[in-house]
């Protein structure tokens, strides 16, 4: 599998991202599965923490969470950084949870890299680069947030993820 391509369609502008399919494999086949499925399509970013990250890619625009395919084995382990303008995998506190919902990190968070195969230390999975938009990720980690039900840092202007689809 070459390095995929992928826009990312919202409300707020697109985001071109390259995937790393040598670096993460399994990451970027689960990923694309939801891609290829449409499974983010009117899904929301629901998660906005200025000078950190922004995250989506689960919950519908009733701030509902989808249900999800099985979750991925954790590759952090992979030698990539969660550097500005990477996506990486967002996870519960189980190391290997993740399933759907990713983030885009908007400044470097070495904090979120792996250090070892503990708890504690596996890390979050980057698979992939901001290649275009990081405009539109800077716009949208600049909104202003409120809680919103369980979720304490969701933006009081929702960000909709329009569609995402391979970019050819």
């Amino acid at each position: 599998m070459s390095n995929p391509v992928i826009l990312l369609e919202t409300s707020s502008g697109d985001i071109l991202i390259e995937l790393d399919a040598e670096k993460a494999p399994a990451t970027v086949a689960n990923f694309l599965g939801y891609v290829d499925s449409g499974f983010y399509k009117n899904t929301i970013f629901h998660r906005v923490i200025k000078d950190f990250m922004i995250q989506g890619g689960g919950l519908s625009v009733r701030m509902e969470e989808k249900p999800t395919n099985t979750p991925v084995r954790n590759e952090a382990n992979n030698g990539l950084k969660n550097l500005r303008g990477a996506i990486a995998m967002a996870r519960t506190a189980d190391p290997h949870s993740a399933a759907a919902q990713f983030f885009i990190n908007t400044v470097d968070n070495p904090d979120l890299d792996h250090t070892e195969e503990t708890a504690e230390g596996w890390g979050y999975c980057v698979f992939g680069q901001v290649i275009e938009g990081m405009d539109t990720v800077d716009k949208i980690q600049k909104l202003k947030t409120k809680p919103q039900g369980i979720h304490t840092d969701a933006p009081a202007d929702m960000v909709v993820i329009t569609g995402v689809s391979r970019f050819e």
